[in-house]
This record gives C-alpha cells, sequence and structure tokens, in this order.
C-alpha cells in the first residue's frame, strides 16, 4: 500500500497520475522556458531564518483579517480556472472546502460553475477574480452578478493583455469547455487548427486596450472593493495607490504569462515599502509548504493565496 502523501510536492505527483497529460499539463506548465516557474519555487530556497529560541509558542493564533473579514489563517484560495478539468464538483467543492476552512476564495472568471452554483452552495466568503473583455458589458454583468450574489471582492487580474505563450498547451492542442457563466453571452467555444483553442479563444475576447484609467470603468460599475492582481514593482505600486484600489497582489500569474519576470517572493519587498501601509498587500507564486508563507509574512505580506493546482499558484 503507498504512503500517504504529506506534502504538496507528492500531491503533485498524485495528480499527474491521476490526470489525462493534457490537463495535468494546463494546470502546471509555465511561460515559454519556463525559467519563471522553476523561480518562483527556487526563490524561497535562497531565504533562510535566524531563530529565538526559548519563546513560548504554547498558544498560537494564526487568525487575521483581510479587508475587514475574519480568517482562520492568512492562507486564502487563490482563483484556478476550469476546475471542473480535475473534479466533477470544481468551484463548488473549493467553495465548500474554503468555507469549512473559514477562509476566503476567489472564484475564477472563467470557472467551469457559475457564480449563482458556487454562491448557493456554501457561506464562504468569496471574491470575484476579473477579466475585461474587449466586450465590456460582458464584464460588466459578470461582476454585477456576483456583486447581488454576495461576492465581498472584485480582484483584478492586470497582467493579462494576451496570453501567455504556453508551449505545452500548444503541443496538446488544449480545449477549453464552453463556461457556464457566459452562457447567452459570449461563446466560448473556438476551433482552432493553431495549437491551443484557450489561446485563440483569449485573442478573441480579452480588452488589450485595458488602462489605469480603467479602474474608474470599474469602480462606475460595483460597490465592491477592487484589488488589483500582477504588481510586481514599486512603480505599479505606487499607481495603484494612487488610483485608489483596496489592496495589492504581489503576483507574476504563476509564470504563465511573462517568462524572466522576477520570482514574486523575489518582488515582494520592494511592493511593501512602496505601498508603506496604505493599502493590504498579499501574495501569491510557488508556495510549497508553510515555510515558504512564513517568509512571504516576514517580508509584508499580509496574507498569501494558494491554489489547487499543482504548482499551488492561480491559473487562466
Amino acid at each position: 500500500m503507498a504512503a500517504e502523501p504529506v506534502n504538496v510536492n507528492e500531491f503533485q505527483e498524485l495528480a499527474k497520475q491521476a490526470l489525462p497529460k493534457m490537463y495535468y499539463d494546463y494546470f502546471s506548465g509555465g511561460a515559454e522556458d519556463q525559467h519563471t516557474l522553476r523561480e518562483n519555487v527556487e526563490a524561497f530556497s535562497r531565504i533562510t531564518f535566524q531563530p529565538r529560541i526559548l519563546v513560548d509558542v504554547s498558544k498560537i493564533d494564526m487568525s487575521t483579517t483581510v479587508l475587514g473579514f475574519n480568517i482562520s489563517s492568512p492562507i486564502m484560495i487563490a482563483p484556478t480556472a476550469q476546475q471542473k478539468l480535475a473534479h466533477p464538483e470544481g468551484e463548488i467543492a473549493t467553495a465548500r472546502a474554503a468555507a469549512a476552512c473559514n477562509t476566503i476564495m476567489v472564484l475564477s472568471f472563467m470557472s467551469t460553475c457559475t457564480v449563482e452554483e458556487v454562491a448557493s452552495s456554501c457561506n464562504a466568503i468569496r471574491f470575484l477574480q476579473l477579466y475585461v473583455f474587449k466586450r465590456r458589458d460582458v464584464s460588466a454583468q459578470l461582476v454585477q452578478r456576483a456583486e447581488r450574489n454576495g461576492f465581498k471582492a472584485i480582484v483584478l487580474t492586470a497582467d493579462t493583455p494576451r496570453l501567455g505563450r504556453r508551449e505545452a498547451d500548444i503541443k496538446n492542442r488544449m480545449v477549453s469547455p464552453q463556461l457556464k457563466n457566459f452562457e447567452g453571452l459570449i461563446s466560448t467555444e473556438v476551433v482552432t487548427d493553431k495549437g491551443s483553442n484557450i489561446e485563440a479563444l483569449a485573442s478573441g475576447i480579452f480588452d488589450a486596450s485595458l488602462s489605469w484609467k480603467d479602474i474608474e470603468w470599474l469602480r462606475s460599475i460595483t460597490n465592491l472593493p477592487i484589488l488589483i492582481k500582477g504588481v510586481l514593482t514599486c512603480e505599479d505600486a505606487i499607481k495603484a495607490v494612487e488610483v485608489g484600489v483596496s489592496g495589492i497582489v504581489v503576483s507574476n500569474h504563476g509564470a504563465r504569462q511573462l517568462d524572466y519576470v522576477p520570482a514574486t517572493i523575489s518582488a515582494l519587498e520592494e511592493v511593501v515599502l512602496a505601498v508603506g501601509g496604505k493599502v493590504p498587500v498579499l501574495f501569491d507564486g510557488g508556495i510549497r509548504r508553510g515555510t515558504d508563507i512564513f517568509k512571504a509574512l516576514a517580508l509584508g505580506a499580509q496574507a498569501v493565496f494558494v491554489s489547487l493546482s499543482p504548482p499551488t499558484v492561480q491559473f487562466v
């Protein structure tokens, strides 16, 4: 009898055995040479601790607050697209897990369950990840549906003017299912004879003109707090504070967008210092162990995101 997995790396190996190769590669892969994908993990190994001994740790409280919401620990669930490719219950199962753990779940804009299905499944604290489409009315409708269904914040993904070049998906001719959130609004079925239909879909619907001025547009369609995800520099952190976002997520999209950008843990301290405590700084990318989470917190993150995908990063 095989031993039970005891860490994320061992769960990743089980996922590789259980999932069809196309889906495993989709969930686990990065852009181009995957340099940043590797660096997201390896950069943590270059950070070491200076432990202090003889400190009373018999009573530890890991609970914290994010945007005013009390959660059991500084660990939240990142948006992961198309979860039914990995499990028949998809995002509903993830929402129930978030509720059971008393933490926050960010529902992917490209989920395989609707915002209404996820909202009615349990009482988890839910945020909605947002991509802005060329048809702004479609993005606006999803935001407003989320707000009506009790979602508590919008997490604008800002690092995807076009989809990163994910070579495994191109080779596998990765196929995306029809996404239920968009039924009756826009077709997400794309037929292409060149590589990944996810890349073809994104090229057709994502708005490459999205810019800082559009934060005002987003604010005009919702009363929910807005977080911006994809910040890696002090310049963008300062700009995010200037336009009035409620929080920042230091992220390189799980190394799935632009290869050869810094590992997120390497960029975190720069962003924290630039923000100067004006808004919460959250973090994702490359987390494999509790010690990684501790390192992110020590460098100034208020909390971290992990996902249910093999490399514990968030995906489109």
